[in-house]
């Protein structure tokens, strides 16, 4: 059973489908694929469809993916349980996205902002002294900000780095591979060949810590 809770609009403005049970955000757009993903902190159902797809076809997309979306969405809640519980009890803990914390501003209490700073004070200074030496080039400044959506960026023209404030909560192989993520963009922008070229070379194994650092986003 399906039914739209808004008249169908042509236009880019989303409506919202709900396919047995499950409710889908779909926007329309002038696209040649329909594409799926759930997103983060509620696990929302956002569908992307091209302008002429009607009603039915995005309902046949949704059920034949059924299965998939509701165990994404398993781990969304397990994961944000994860990080509520690290949060009450100071326990490491797996990686989670930066967009778990939906609302930053009431999250980041004094004692887990000074936490998570802590532990990456304890760690940072010797391991810009090795990847310094390693990569070839140092940052001129690096700061800690409690992001939502990142966990780290570069601006290459001043050398200025920026962490995700989170990463003092997690384990810290995390930290060590944003920290060299970025430093690698100090030599080349973007994700291209080069920079994947250099990565390899730093951290053989960078692909499998970014696959467990973002395992739980989805699109």
């Amino acid at each position: 059973m399906s039914y739209r809770a808004t008249a169908r609009s042509r236009s880019s403005r989303p409506e919202v489908l709900v396919v047995d049970g499950l409710v889908l955000q779909v926007t329309r757009k002038p696209i040649k694929n329909m594409y799926l993903r759930i997103k983060p902190p509620q696990g929302d159902i956002v569908v992307s469809a091209p302008l002429q797809m009607n009603d039915g076809q995005i309902e046949r997309f949704a059920r034949e993916r059924r299965s998939w979306i509701l165990a994404q969405q398993q781990r969304i809640r397990e994961a944000r349980q994860r990080l509520a519980d690290t949060a009450a009890d100071g326990a490491s803990h797996g990686g989670e996205p930066a967009g778990f914390i939906h609302d930053a501003a009431s999250w980041w209490t004094p004692e887990r902002r000074n936490r998570a700073a802590s532990a990456i004070d304890a760690r940072l200074p010797a391991l810009v002294e090795h990847w310094s030496a390693v990569i070839g080039k140092r940052p001129t400044h690096i700061t800690l900000r409690a992001m939502t959506t990142r966990w780290g960026s570069c601006t290459p023209r001043t050398g200025r780095i920026r962490l995700n404030l989170q990463l003092g909560l997690l384990p810290p192989q995390y930290l060590e591979y944003v920290l060299v993520h970025e430093m690698t963009h100090l030599w080349t922008n973007g994700h291209g060949a080069e920079f994947q070229r250099r990565m390899t070379r730093y951290l053989p194994d960078w692909r499998r810590l970014r696959r467990e650092l973002n395992r739980y986003t989805t699109g």
